[in-house]
């Protein structure tokens, strides 16, 4: 895919969701995390800087990976299947997860800009989009809420153009960012990386499961977005039948049966290399958790061809979409509802 040439980040942008303390310092109010910044000091995410008592992006408009995917990567199985969506990924993140798969960009540093990034406006996004036959844009790879001021420009332009816009999240992100970017996304696609503190700490460095639910919801209900879960199941972390039983527990009760969970098996990697990836055995019997506290839609993913890759219709359990991998096979969708007992499927279809 072809990109402009690097250039020199010409400008930091003010941050539209911070307040003033005292002494120059500040509070970062669009994650979780809240971070009081000294003057001169960076954020949790290292994309965040106090200058003299104003908190200014140091992203803003800086991308580090692009790519056109199947929506089937994300994962996002109910929200267009078939369709393409470009991806954009930018450095830095609020979590420290130590397996993660994009360790390059989520742990790096502001250091990194002018060699690991390029400039890439939202109308440049927007001819990205045109040029691949992409129905949509997300932001991905590392979590796009510390990327608010471009992921809202960005958000608000595809909506005017009919493109759908999407964050693929970790989901540690306040209200007042969410709502300031709700009425602009149209899918939430959200990690639950475990029920327990502990397990948090050990996958993420932090983050709190009632924080992420909450985000959740409010994305579901105030701003009717579309909302599908992801655990990947880590060996002798999350993989407990306990705590999958509370984590399916906590999506039926929070946002509801019709809400796509996908487990996704864990390789290994970085600094979580030592251990094994996740046997197809805990994978299996985690759908038979998820499906037995009541879930309709309960995934395996990163095993391509196993039978729980694909969906069913939760009323007569017909075969409606056929997958492997990120490829769909088969997509006998009628309208939205199953061929054979007509019910409505939840999610979006064309």
């Amino acid at each position: 895919m072809k990109l402009p040439k690097k250039v020199r980040n010409r400008s930091m942008k003010e941050t539209i969701l911070y307040e003033k303390l005292s002494g120059r310092r500040v509070r970062c109010n669009v994650c979780a995390v809240r971070c009081v910044i000294a003057e001169g000091q960076e954020g949790i995410c290292r994309t965040r800087i106090n200058r003299e008592g104003v908190l200014y992006t140091l992203i803003y408009n800086r991308v580090s990976a692009v790519h056109a995917d199947p929506i089937e990567k994300k994962p996002l199985y109910h929200f267009y299947p078939g369709s393409k969506i470009l991806s954009l990924g930018t450095l830095g993140c609020n979590f420290r997860c130590p397996g993660c798969q994009n360790w390059e960009i989520s742990h790096a540093g502001s250091g990194m800009l002018e060699t690991g990034t390029v400039e890439l406006t939202t109308d440049q996004m927007l001819d990205l989009m045109k040029e691949n036959r992409c129905s949509g844009i997300c932001w991905t790879y590392n979590d796009p809420s510390i990327w608010l001021e471009y992921t809202l420009e960005g958000a608000k332009l595809a909506k005017q153009q009919g493109y759908y816009a999407v964050y693929i999240t970790n989901g540690f992100i306040t209200p007042e960012a969410l709502d300031m970017i709700g009425p602009y996304l149209d899918a939430f696609r959200v990690d639950l990386k475990g029920f327990e503190a502990i397990s948090y700490k050990k996958i993420a460095g932090l983050g709190r499961i009632g924080k992420i639910l909450e985000a959740a919801v409010r994305a579901k209900t105030k701003w009717g977005m579309h909302v599908e879960c992801v655990t990947n199941v880590t060996p002798g972390i999350n993989d407990s039948p306990e705590e999958l039983h509370k984590i399916a527990m906590a999506i039926k009760t929070e946002l509801g049966v019709d809400t796509p969970w996908h487990l996704t098996r864990f390789y290994p990697y970085l600094e979580l290399a030592h251990l094994s990836p996740t046997p197809l055995s805990t994978l299996e019997r985690a759908v038979e958790i998820g499906r037995g506290e009541g879930l309709w839609y309960v995934y395996i993913g990163n095993v391509p061809g196993h039978p729980w890759e694909d969906t069913y219709c939760h009323g007569c359990q017909t075969l409606l979409i056929k997958r492997k991998g990120y490829l769909v096979l088969e997509n006998n969708l009628l309208d939205g509802r199953c061929p054979s007992c007509h019910i409505a499927i939840p999610g979006r279809f064309v």
